[in-house]
């Protein structure tokens, strides 16, 4: 079983793509606040604990604008470098929408069938075997309803979310899911709170949402080719979406397809997992990434702190104590 890791990164001190993006800058600019493009200086971390904690993984491929850290092995036989230019068509380029970017991962060139999407907040701790992500060729993931939160704070994603689900619920019906596929909605090992949260959603004919953890999505390239066989006119209307917009789906909308098809493998995809929102006061966070915690952890920027240098440095000391060995993807350091 062949399996990828997928992973988009930018830079977004790059002046040459800063300029670019002044160029298409929207009116209204909630799509262009400073956390979506807030490089932390962690890249390399995430590296060292592909290579330490999953090195059975087959080729990472690194998606972005065009450039790379300077640090980075650009001709590491397990990396590939891809340019927005080479999964996107050329007529919607600049894209500065990371929604709209994780529409075309399955373009990828020698994209395994495979593979592990992360946002590049998302990082290994401690050793992650391949049946972590997959098993008997399926993903591994759990169904679970759950509603979709109307959230002032970040009012984008509530849309994006509702509009996954209205596509969604073109083609699949609730109630009729569960019934093929019970054991996948009322697995043993999913969390207590969720078994119960599936109980009650049946009482709702509906769909009000699904719940997907934030974290690593594994994924099927047929998933994406499934879904733009059945809305390729949709999704590209949303290729003028140069920002975040209201009107967005995302990389959840091929996850939650899979779901609700049946093609996934049960599993509590919790265990082992933390999630986690910088802010000013980040004592347990840095005391996960330090002690290895946990297996994989997300590390999210809602721009909540008040000196994002500061909390950018302890994060850098945090995991240079849990991975504080060069690996293979890094460039010798000159003496």
């Amino acid at each position: 079983m062949e399996i990828d890791f997928v992973i988009t990164w930018l830079d977004g001190n790059d002046p040459a793509w800063k300029t670019e993006k002044d160029r298409f800058r929207p009116r209204d600019t909630y799509g262009d606040l400073p956390e979506r493009y807030r490089d932390w200086k962690l890249l390399r971390y995430w590296f060292r604990g592909v290579e330490r904690y999953a090195p059975w993984v087959r080729k990472i491929h690194l998606v972005t604008w065009g450039h790379v850290p300077d640090w980075l092995v650009q001709e590491h036989k397990k990396l590939s470098v891809v340019r927005h230019d080479k999964i996107m068509p050329a007529e919607i380029l600049p894209v500065f929408n990371s929604a709209l970017i994780e529409l075309y991962l399955h373009r990828i060139p020698q994209l395994a069938e495979q593979f592990v999407f992360f946002n590049d907040d998302m990082f290994l701790l401690r050793p992650v075997q391949p049946t972590r992500f997959f098993k008997k060729g399926l993903p591994c993931d759990m169904a679970a309803f759950g509603p979709i939160v109307a959230n002032p704070n970040n009012p984008l994603m509530s849309h994006i979310f509702l509009n996954n689900m209205l596509v969604l619920a073109k083609y699949f019906d609730k109630r009729e899911c569960v019934r093929r596929h019970p054991g996948q909605y009322f697995h043993l090992g999913y969390p207590p709170l969720y078994f119960f949260y599936n109980l009650q959603e049946l009482m709702i004919q509906k769909f009000t949402g699904m719940y997907t953890m934030h974290g690593p999505s594994p994924l099927c390239k047929r998933t994406f080719a499934e879904v733009w066989d059945r809305e390729e006119a949709y999704l590209r209307s949303l290729s003028g979406n140069r920002f975040r917009c209201d009107t967005d789906v995302n990389q959840y909308l091929f996850r939650e397809w899979q779901k609700l098809s049946g093609r996934f493998y049960p599993t509590n995809v919790q265990k082992g997992f933390r999630y986690f929102e910088i802010t000013d006061d980040n004592r347990k966070l840095l005391h996960t990434i330090a002690s290895g915690a946990c297996s994989m952890v997300c590390i999210n920027d809602t721009g909540r702190m008040t000196d994002a240098d500061r909390e950018m440095q302890k994060l850098i000391e945090a995991f240079e104590r849990r991975l504080p060995d060069k690996c293979s993807y890094e460039k010798a350091r000159r003496v």
